[in-house]
């Protein structure tokens, strides 16, 4: 097979670039190791900034995002006794939605513009320094086969075969903790997502929908979800969260899922090699405090998108050049902020520490100009910034 532009990896960064070169005329395969099932079903981010609101909707896929996606003015910080609610559209004029990960990658796959090879195996990239790399691996039907294309495009994650392609330099930090988390078939007990700090630890109420809330609890790393039972998992939220406290009342349901999420920033830069680009978690992951993950993702292919139809339309190779550099200044700032909310909200054994955090919760709630930063940053700065 021959195309413009190989992308490897089907999940939101893969299948959203596939779709914006589409509509600007430029030729592009998908190749996928999961089943189109797989990734359909995989629970990830549910927040989407201001800004990824806005490129899906240009792009022609916003119709039932807006339809049944949930726009949210902010978000409420608490710590034990006090909840103050930070509205983002009177301190920066910009919201935020609750639309699943999954739901994205429905209107992804509905849109039809992508060319996809699902269940491959052995996925190999080669002879991305040259003009003329290309992508070789196992199909379904147990037949090797050969992608050769201009470009490269590596949207297949953390532990895809692109990342490793890239001569990097890496950084890293690991977080003491993790997150429990669970869906569970009950209405919400909140309007917008509760941020709590709390001596046991920090816990996050937040929903898919109007009868689905997701919620997670701050955990030892290693832990097994196993080792939570239902009744427990409740009674912490109930703690953590408040339960009682100013009338509000948490409403516990049937968990339907349950997992455990470790946390951990990385960044690797440069993002390009060559004709190899890479987008989403292929160059960085952060924790999911900061509702940064899929955002991030749709702005590097936002960036990605317009460099390749630049460069391989218009033989234009600026964009192409300055697009890890372009792309990094926003991983960064989102690294940061999302390291800043965690250590913020996560409590640790050191009672200086859990004094620092009350402090800069106090602070961020009754400054005007902290929570305009906080909400600046949550609701997400314009792509390309």
């Amino acid at each position: 097979m021959k195309t413009e532009v190989a992308i490897v990896g089907a999940g939101p960064a893969g299948l959203l670039l596939a779709h914006l070169l589409h509509r600007a005329g430029v030729a592009a395969v998908v190749v996928e190791t999961r089943s189109q099932e797989y990734v359909a079903a995989r629970i990830r981010a549910g927040i989407l900034e201001h800004s990824s609101v806005g490129l899906l909707t240009e792009a022609g896929l916003g119709d039932r995002l807006r339809a049944e996606g949930h726009e949210h003015r902010g978000i409420y910080l608490q710590h034990p006794g006090e909840r103050h609610h930070l509205d983002f559209v009177d301190l920066t004029g910009r919201s935020v939605w609750v639309y699943g990960q999954t739901e994205v990658q429905k209107d992804l796959v509905a849109a039809g513009t992508a060319e996809v090879v699902y269940e491959v195996t052995e996925t190999a990239l080669h002879d991305v320094g040259t003009d003329s790399p290309y992508v070789t691996f196992v199909g379904k039907d147990g037949r090797p086969g050969r992608l050769d294309a201009r470009v490269i495009a590596g949207c297949d994650g953390s532990f895809g075969p692109s990342r490793t392609a890239v001569p990097a330099q890496t950084f890293e930090r690991e977080y003491p903790y993790s997150w429990l988390g669970i869906l569970a078939d009950v209405a919400p007990s909140t309007d917008e997502l509760i941020y709590a700090w709390h001596p046991d630890g920090f816990a996050l109420h937040s929903m898919r929908s109007p009868t689905v809330s997701r919620l997670y609890l701050q955990v030892p790393n290693g832990t097994a979800p196993g080792e939570w039972s239902d009744q427990r998992i409740w009674d912490a939220l109930a703690t953590r969260l408040g339960d009682g406290e100013n009338g509000w009342k948490l409403t516990p349901g049937p968990i339907t899922d349950k997992s455990v999420l470790p946390m951990r920033s990385y960044v690797q830069t440069p993002m390009r090699h060559g004709q190899l680009f890479l987008a989403g978690d292929a160059a960085h992951i952060v924790p999911p405090t900061g509702a940064k993950g899929l955002n991030l993702a749709i702005a590097d292919v936002a960036l990605l998108a317009r460099a390749l139809v630049a460069l391989l339309k218009e033989n234009d190779a600026r964009l192409a050049d300055s697009y890890s550099d372009d792309a990094l200044r926003r991983v960064w700032r989102a690294t940061h902020f999302s390291w800043w909310m965690t250590t913020m909200l996560h409590a640790s054994a050191d009672p200086f520490e859990a004094q620092l955090q009350l402090s800069q919760l106090r602070w961020v709630t009754s400054s005007r100009a902290g929570a305009t930063g906080l909400a600046e940053n949550y609701a997400g700065l314009d792509i390309g910034m």
